[in-house]
């Protein structure tokens, strides 16, 4: 694996996957992406919070931990795969995740999310299935 790190973030590229991703944190909050090779290539350690934010940002949003004193902490899971996708990152948690259902909801609501609403439409399928 091959890492790039900056202020409040960090990327790999998993070449035996031909697989980027991406953390952000800081104060409050914790964010994993799944990036692109393009995203990957273009940050760089000196770039700015902000700079390296809107690159991140526009990766597939997988998971995140907010604790922001705005409110209760909470988690979400945006794709139930976050751990295997990013086996080398550090992940925060305050251990109140959000219900499938819940997260189901906010993907098919929310634009920001619109990238996971493939694989959360099958996952609701599938869990509805068992049912």
């Amino acid at each position: 694996m091959e890492f790039k790190k900056g202020c409040d973030w960090k990327a790999c590229y998993d070449e035996e996957r031909n697989l980027y991703t991406a953390e952000r944190s800081g104060c409050g909050y914790y964010h994993l992406y799944e990036i692109n090779a393009e995203i990957y290539n273009a940050l760089r350690e000196d770039m700015n919070d902000i700079d390296s934010y809107h690159l991140i940002d526009q990766g597939r949003h997988l998971y995140m931990d907010v604790d922001d004193r705005c409110g209760p902490p909470y988690t979400v899971v945006l794709d139930d795969d976050y751990e295997k996708l990013c086996p080398w990152a550090n992940v925060s948690s305050s251990g109140k995740v959000w219900p499938s259902e819940l997260t189901d909801a906010a993907v098919e609501i929310f634009e920001s999310e619109k990238d996971n609403r493939e694989q959360r439409r099958k996952k609701r399928e599938e869990r509805e299935g068992n049912s």
